[in-house]
């Protein structure tokens, strides 16, 4: 079971853990970023829908090793657009439910392909 580190930061922020450390021993899961793209290539509208879409994918990559959102260390989310942030945040949270992973979320000015509006790179550990 991982174990979580709290000095105050992120609680003032949002919904994560300011460290969570990972036993020894533990396997290891590491994404690529994960866009909201259907794997029929399409790429629905808007930040609710891609959101949605990239965290289904997340979710059923963690089930493919053996392993699910509890498990979940750390979180790097890219978001194309400011406006995004709240709309994104109610998904997360939705996904997440009680899963406190270190989290990082950056605004940056574009991602891989036109239309995209986020990508989420996930770091899960189970012993």
């Amino acid at each position: 079971m991982n174990i979580h580190h709290n000095i105050g930061v992120a609680s003032q922020i949002g919904k994560y853990d300011d460290a969570v450390e990972v036993p020894a021993g533990a396997r290891w899961l590491l994404t690529s970023g994960t866009p909201g793209l259907g794997l029929d290539q399409t790429l629905p509208d808007g930040i609710v829908a891609q959101s949605e879409l990239a965290w289904n994918h997340i979710v059923a990559m963690l089930g493919r090793a053996g392993m699910a959102v509890g498990d979940l260390v750390k979180i790097t989310q890219y978001l194309t657009l400011e406006s995004n942030i709240a709309e994104y945040a109610k998904v997360r949270s939705s996904f997440l439910g009680d899963a406190r992973p270190a989290s990082m979320l950056m605004v940056i000015p574009a991602l891989v392909r036109p239309g995209f509006l986020l990508e989420i790179e996930a770091v899960a550990a189970r012993a």
